[in-house]
Formats: structure tokens, sequence, C-alpha cells
């Protein structure tokens, strides 16, 4: 491939990353709480658009436009959890989309895509549970000074089942990664293949 070839490639890439980044960004001011979760924990489908981008880029794009996109929500709209919300955002979206995008890489069939999305689901509950539970709610809880059993209480005033920190991560943490993780994905697979000559550029 020519050095002009490449340079076309490279500036293609960056236009789709930078387009996709600003797409995912507008979705990511659009979100909602889930009736089994405490109201601060908010679902926006930022990572549908995100998942495409690493499905026709690959993975490091996808965790390149996560980063992008949390950076932006950053200069919009500041933070009002010292960071500690961005951050989570950043790593549970890029343990959902970047896995995704791994093993659609290689192997791009919708057999692939669907088992990349069950592994990027997976790895986003898992790993939302564990940041939640041993460093998200103790840096909240001391952000805000506000007792764990404050916020354990948030998800018992809407979720019976949650009884202590364990309970909040298991029956209201990982289902909304879940709820999250579904709803991204059947996006994705029906939007992917009819947007993929326009990624593909």
């Amino acid at each position: 491939m020519s050095t002009e070839n490449k340079n076309k490639k490279r500036i293609h890439k960056i236009t789709k990353i930078a387009v996709l980044t600003a797409i995912a960004s507008v979705l990511m001011l659009f979100e909602f709480p889930l009736w089994f979760a405490p109201g601060f924990y908010k679902l926006d489908l930022s990572e549908a658009v995100i998942l495409m981008g690493g499905f026709a880029m690959g993975p490091v794009s996808a965790a390149v436009i996560e980063l992008l996109k949390n950076l932006i929500n950053l200069l919009l709209n500041g933070t009002y959890t010292a960071y500690i919300g961005e951050f989570a955002n950043f790593i549970t979206g890029c343990a959902f989309v970047v896995p995704a995008s791994l093993i659609y890489k290689y192997n791009k069939t919708i057999k692939g895509a669907i088992i990349g999305l069950v592994v990027g689901t997976l790895s986003l509950t898992v790993v939302g549970g564990l940041l939640n539970y041993f460093i998200l709610i103790p840096a909240f809880s001391e952000f805000y000074h506000l007792p764990v059993d404050d916020i354990i209480g948030m998800g018992k005033a809407v979720n019976p089942l949650v009884g202590d920190l364990k309970t909040l991560v298991v029956f209201a943490v990982a289902p909304f990664n879940i709820v999250k993780g579904i709803i991204c994905s059947l996006i994705n697979l029906l939007l992917y293949k009819r947007l993929s000559k326009v990624l593909h550029i």
C-alpha cells in the first residue's frame, strides 16, 4: 500500500472515530434510571454506537471512542462525582465493547457477533459488579460523606431483595448491567449490517 493510500486510510479512520464519538457523546446525555436500582445508576445507550465502531475498526478504536466520549462529557458537563462516575463509565464500557469487538475481529459472522456480545455483556456484568463492590460504592460514600448503609437503603427502597452491599451488587448493579448489555447488543445487531457500508468506507 502506498504512503498516500495509508494516509487516506488513516484519515478515514480518524474521521469515523470522531463521528462515532460525537454520536456516542450525544447519546450519553440521554440517560434514565431502571426501576430496580438506585436512581444514581442511569442507563444510556452510547455503547451501542461504540460497539459498531469496535466491530468496524477493532477493539482499540472502541476503547479510544469510549475514552473520548467520557472526556467530551467532562468538558460539557463537568463532574459531580469527583470523576468517579466517568471512571466507572470508561472501565465498564471498555469491559463491554473491547471483548465483544475482539471476538468479532477474528470471527466476522453473525455467530461471532453474538458470541462477542454475550461475552461482552458477561464481562460488563462481572467487572461492573466487582468495581462497584470494592471501589466505586466506597468511593461514592467517601466523596458524598454518605454512609454505605444509606446507599444500601436507597437500593432497598426500590428493590426489596437488597439488604446489604453484596445484595445491592447482585440484585441491582448486575441486572442493571445485564439490561444495558442486552439492549446495546440488540441495537448493534439490528443496525450494524445496515450501516456497515458507511462504517467501512
